[in-house]
């Protein structure tokens, strides 16, 4: 084991290979299917992989949000939840154990995250207002919008490199955040927000260094720093990783002075702690307050706030996990492994490796697909047909249309390959770069997409696709003639 990661192990050879620092105990089994069914699966779900079904998927990597491996504590511990509508100690034991780990006094919980960013937002911003951020998320986007205001990403020149060594990539740039404060003045800004390891640019985290820096310029003009924590573990694991004053500094300690720097925080539970859920956290009796109304019109009462007791138990158990560095690191050890091995073989990836995903950068592996026809929805098909592997589109599709109906072009083209906490095994692994490979070999066959059916709001979530021509079919064509009989 080595300061690059808990997880990793460095063999005789010199080669250094993540381990699974766990056990299997249950299993799931798990389908690869021929490639002509995969292609008739693609086809049926719209070119969409969020249409899929996953007895068509052999590894579902579209996300990590609520299908993170369990560990047996927490399993165990949904067998003792207290079922009382109000009052169950089940949310007592969750608020104790949010306390200790985020550092916050008043706890307020939601069913999940975009569940929390609407009660913010419904609060805390107003027509005119604007959020700048270090990167936006579809969601986030989509409640402050709906509410009349404005995101504004101030991020620095290197989070929308593809290749980079810069090792906070979602650092908010503070010289852009002091001209965002000059031109519309502190009273039209609702808040700061800091996503802890930015999703759509490639799992980037931001430092401690920089979170200090916007603290100080939120305290010059008294503004509110929001944390997205729903990747704040991970990010945590970075800052160890990669900022030197904290190397030898605990999970723990890294934790509580991000929190720290922040009057909100808000998190999905379905990434922080492998359970479904959410919540919010705040040290001011003022903004609990402001929030607390909404809760059980929106979400349910204080205590279960729409999520079941026993999810509510097992997520006190992984947030005290969160603090365990053999658990935080596994997902970042395969994430770095994966990226490593396609850059070596000349395969463009968001470099470094962050959080979340491994994430292809598909206008460099596309360049023949025009941006305006969805390069990384179409990589995302590609790939699903060449592995059954399934990933997300993280580009054009995941953005919106202008006022007069264009396209507005996402500033990276990414497919995201997800690992969760303690799901894929390192064979596994293989096997998807190993596909990886061969489609890189063979991407002029792949083509781009149109929409054919598109929801006007978070339209990658159901929107139906068709590709331009019949590269589908020609690509299954050419896997099964250099495959054979093989899956």
């Amino acid at each position: 084991m080595d300061k690059n990661g808990s997880s990793t192990i460095r063999f005789a050879g010199g080669e250094q290979i993540p381990v699974e620092l766990h056990k299997v105990r249950i299993v799931q089994k798990l389908h690869l299917k021929p490639v002509e069914e995969r292609l008739e699966a693609i086809e049926k779900g719209g070119y969409n992989t969020f249409l899929l079904n996953t007895q068509d998927i052999f590894l579902d990597m579209l996300t990590d949000s609520g299908t993170n491996a369990m560990s047996d504590n927490q399993v165990s511990s949904m067998l003792h939840a207290d079922d009382a509508y109000s009052g169950s100690q089940s949310f007592y034991r969750m608020e104790a154990a949010l306390k200790e780990v985020f550092g916050k006094k008043y706890i307020l919980p939601a069913h999940q995250g975009r569940a929390a960013e609407n009660i913010i937002s419904k609060i805390f911003v107003k027509p005119g207002d604007v959020i700048p951020t270090n990167y936006h998320f579809t969601t986030t986007m989509a409640h402050i919008e709906i509410n009349g205001g404005k995101v504004l990403e101030i991020y620095g020149e290197e989070a929308v490199k593809i290749k980079s060594n810069h090792p906070f990539k979602g650092n908010i740039d503070v010289d852009k955040l002091r001209a965002v404060i000059d031109e519309y003045g502190a009273e039209k800004i609702g808040f700061i927000r800091f996503e802890a390891s930015t999703n759509l640019i490639g799992g980037q985290p931001f430092s401690l260094a920089n979170m200090r820096e916007v603290r100080k310029i939120a305290d010059e003009h008294g503004l509110m720093i929001v944390l997205d924590a729903s990747l704040i573990g991970e990010n945590a694991w970075f800052i160890k990783q990669r900022e030197e004053e904290y190397e030898n500094v605990h999970i723990k300690d890294i934790l509580l002075e991000m929190c720290g720097l922040s009057e909100l925080v808000y998190f999905s539970s379905r990434k922080v702690t492998s359970t479904r859920g959410g919540g919010i956290c705040t040290d001011s009796e003022d903004i609990y307050m402001k929030l607390r109304d909404l809760v059980p019109l929106y979400e349910g009462f204080l205590t279960y706030g729409g999520m079941s007791v026993r999810e509510i138990e097992a997520m006190a158990v992984g947030l005290y996990e969160t603090t365990d560095e053999t658990v935080i690191s596994q997902s970042p050890a395969f994430i770095k492994y994966a990226v490593e091995q396609l850059d070596k073989a000349g395969i463009p990836v968001v470099t470094p490796a962050g959080a979340l995903g491994c994430h292809l950068d598909a206008m460099g592996f596309l360049p023949h697909v025009r941006q305006e026809e969805y390069p990384a929805g179409a990589l995302a098909a590609a790939l699903f047909i060449v592995s059954g592997c399934r990933g997300m589109e993280r580009g054009t599709v995941s953005s919106v249309r202008d006022e007069d109906g264009n396209d507005i072009l996402a500033d990276m083209e990414l497919l995201r390959l997800a690992f969760p906490r303690r799901v894929f095994t390192l064979s596994q692994t293989l096997f998807l770069l190993d596909r990886v490979k061969w489609l890189y070999a063979n991407r002029e066959l792949v083509g781009g997409l149109k929409f054919v059916e598109e929801p006007p709001v978070l339209r990658f979530f159901m929107g139906r696709l068709a590709p331009v021509s019949d590269w589908p079919q020609k690509l299954a064509a050419k896997f099964r003639e250099d495959f054979g009989d093989s899956l």
